[in-house]
């Protein structure tokens, strides 16, 4: 096993860096972090939200890292080595559990929404953005919902390329596959910043996004810029932990998890920059919620001269964006399937994990349309209205991601020994460490706790 594990290893640090970046930006950065600071008020959510990036989801991304390197093996095999050679209690294997269990379910629904900008680059292509409403752009993606056949096969299409780029392996195939879509990724970003800098609505978005209006933000968009800190740079999905297992011993655990953070930051505030330009100029709300991207943008890119070229590049943005992030969330459990099927090569592993989880995800997907009226937690205050998607994505990335992220503060904050971390994060001044040691110790469980505490309770 060990030597199997091994063979897995970035050929680089800068191919480490962009794979791990690429897990960090996704839909998180460009569908959920927009309508978020669009329903509570920009500047001030944007503000709090990078503050909270910085001081703790940097902290425990290094943690993560850590945890990872010192394993040397799939999350499940890491958490075995470490709780067995430290001599404390199985409980913490729990961590290597929900790595495996977060990703999995988690790229099952994720998958869904990825698939759908399959369609909207021919939709943007094909000029059916040209002349929307608001009505008439809610039925086209209504439209699109309800063709089980086109969800199921957009749904399916994009798991496949997850599973062949995963299979391809950690060389071959992801670092190959981030050097490739990650420098496109932020060309695309800044073509339709520099693009979105030239229409009427860019001043408005840059007061917008960075002059704060703390008469906007009340305590629930707090709380909820806590949870999309954590939530972006994918803290508790496992991907760092085992990224961090193939790692050279050279790297600096700091400086990576300081890059991942910062270029995700910049993301995320670019998205809005390309985003709400549009929106502005085509006279429409950014507090649209979910359906900023798919409902309202297509409004404003049918309005817009040149919205048909600028759509499809969009929405290809979003796709490289979501299946960079698909990648780091199959990975996991590839590694941790590879550790016990040894015998079947990496792609029919990674073939088996994938399509379990796309299969995993058609009652989600159905929840669009034949299952749309099922509510799974009816008998429950604060999830009675939820759907299938809407309650497994409650469940993970309300619940089991925050619960993980908890358990991993803990366990390098507490349960590892300093002398350990001391000598694997490598700060340049001491004053660093023991930054890290204070977070991880007592301010990010605290933070962590809150935002659990507020999911749960609603």
């Amino acid at each position: 096993m060990a030597g199997q594990v091994a063979n897995r290893e970035w050929s680089s640090r800068w191919g480490f860096m962009l794979a791990a970046v690429g897990v960090a930006i996704g839909l998180g950065n460009l569908w959920r972090f927009p309508f978020i600071a669009g329903e509570n008020g920009g500047g001030a959510f944007v503000l709090i939200y990078i503050i909270f990036v910085a001081v703790i989801s940097f902290p425990i991304m290094a943690g993560e890292l850590v945890i990872g390197k010192l394993g040397g093996a799939s999350a499940v095999e890491s958490m075995r080595r470490l709780t067995s050679d430290l001599q404390v209690s199985k409980f913490w294997s729990s961590i290597g559990w929900m790595s495996v269990l977060a990703p999995f379910v988690g790229l099952s629904y994720y998958a869904i929404v990825a698939g759908w900008s399959f369609y909207y680059i021919y939709a943007g292509a094909s000029g059916q953005f040209s002349g929307l409403t608001a009505e008439t752009s809610g039925a086209l993606f209504g439209e699109f919902q309800n063709r089980i056949g086109l969800m199921s096969l957009v749904h399916f299409t994009f798991i496949a390329i997850t599973v062949w780029i995963v299979g391809r392996g950690i060389k071959g195939g992801i670092e190959w596959a981030t050097k490739l879509m990650m420098p496109l990724l932020f060309i695309l970003l800044m073509i339709l910043v520099v693009y979105g800098a030239f229409t009427e609505g860019f001043g408005r978005a840059v007061d917008f996004l960075f002059y704060p209006d703390f008469s906007q933000l009340n305590s629930k968009g707090v709380l909820m810029a806590m949870g999309q800190a954590f939530f972006s740079v994918a803290i508790g999905v496992g991907a760092m932990i085992t990224y961090g297992a193939y790692l050279k011993s050279k790297t600096s655990l700091p400086r990576a998890a300081a890059f991942i953070c910062t270029a995700d930051t910049v993301v995320a505030v670019l998205a809005g920059l390309a985003i709400f330009p549009i929106v502005f100029s085509a006279g429409l709300s950014p507090a649209e919620g979910p359906e900023l991207i798919f409902v309202t943008l297509p409004i404003g890119f049918g309005e817009m001269p040149g919205g048909q070229i600028i759509g499809p590049l969009f929405f290809i943005l979003l796709f490289f964006a979501a299946l960079t992030s698909s990648i780091g969330m199959l990975e996991p459990v590839v590694s941790w399937l590879e550790e016990k099927l040894t015998d079947m090569p990496r792609l029919g592993v990674a073939a088996i994990a994938g399509g379990a989880a796309g299969v995993l995800g058609l009652p989600s997907l159905f929840s669009f349309n034949i299952l749309n009226d099922v509510r799974p937690m009816a008998l429950i205050d604060g999830l009675a209205d939820k759907s299938i998607f809407g309650t497994v994505d409650f469940a993970v990335s309300s619940i089991i991601l925050p619960l993980n992220a908890l358990l991993i503060t803990l366990f390098a904050g507490w349960i590892l020994k300093s002398k350990l971390t001391r000598e694997i994060l490598t700060f340049r001044k001491e004053g660093g460490y023991r930054y890290w040691q204070i977070i991880v110790r007592y301010l990010a469980p605290i933070a962590i706790l809150i935002v659990l505490i507020d999911a749960v309770t609603g």
